[in-house]
């Protein structure tokens, strides 16, 4: 992927860095495989904003990413890579030789006209599925599922990838992107290869405009506000609160452990991301 750099004509442009979209191959997506999405700017069923600094931005179509990859045997060509305006990682789009077409997060390297299979006899190359199993140690892999047949949960941002470390006692040890050891059933499938569109993270968007198009308002900081508005607002002059950062509630922002102690899943945790 290359990235597209401006001339300072105006202090917006100055430090923007987009995509240049040489990978997109195509740029209106499969009509039968998108769906309306409906805008709720943060809000829950009643109304509330339960999450804040969401709302306008562009419409949006939903595309419906096949995540579990249940097509055992049977070959299909990559007709197209597309951009996708709810994720970071691009989509290929697949034609099955039954006649049924599918996205898939478009992993690196791959093409359009290549041919890909998922299901346990597939070959361990870029853009196949199979079980966990099946697949050497030391590959990059990418859509793990986490419950066979759940359906991928892990590895599926931009330029996201996970290692197969061991394979012991019916479990295989991933290292994870940030940097976690976890077991995960040798039975839960994953896609050979490394998600695409590898730099997203160089992207900086050079204006508030641009994120407003996205759908992100803007976020005002606590220790600007007065002391009805946030535990951190007030003060003579210019403070930075002189406690410890809080959200508005009064909970604490920086460090605060948030896993449930004693959760199920701990058991899967070879090691912890922070040691």
């Amino acid at each position: 992927m290359a990235l597209k750099t401006f001339k300072p004509v105006t202090p917006s442009r100055r430090f923007m860095v987009l995509s240049a979209f040489e990978e997109i191959t195509r740029k209106r997506p499969e009509k039968q495989l998108r769906i309306r999405k409906k805008k709720k700017a943060g809000r829950n069923n009643q109304g509330t904003i339960t999450v804040r600094h969401r709302g306008g931005g562009v419409r949006r179509h939903l595309r419906v990413v096949d995540f579990k990859r249940e097509k055992a045997g049977i070959p299909a060509r990559v007709q197209a890579i597309e951009y996708d305006p709810n994720r970071s990682a691009h989509l290929a789009l697949l034609a099955y030789r039954d006649g049924e077409k599918r996205y898939i997060l478009a992993p690196a390297g791959l093409a359009v006209g290549a041919t890909i299979v998922s299901g346990p006899d597939a070959e361990p190359t870029v853009g196949n599925a199979l079980p966990l199993g099946r697949i050497p140690i030391g590959i990059p892999i990418h859509n793990i599922e986490l419950r066979p047949g759940a359906g991928a949960q892990l590895c599926r941002t931009a330029g996201g990838s996970a290692q197969i470390m061991a394979k012991e006692g019916g479990y295989a040890h991933l290292q994870l992107p940030s940097g976690e050891i976890r077991k995960v059933s040798l039975e839960c499938q994953a896609t050979v290869g490394q998600v695409g569109n590898l730099d997203y993270e160089n992207i900086k968007m050079g204006k508030a405009g641009r994120k407003r198009w996205l759908g992100i308002r803007p976020t005002v900081r606590g220790v600007a506000m007065n002391p009805v508005d946030h535990p951190m607002g007030g003060g003579e002059g210019r403070t930075s609160g002189g406690g410890h950062p809080v959200s508005p509630w009064g909970q604490l922002t920086k460090g605060k452990k948030t896993r449930k102690p004693r959760k199920p899943s701990d058991k899967f945790i070879v090691s912890r991301r922070k040691k």
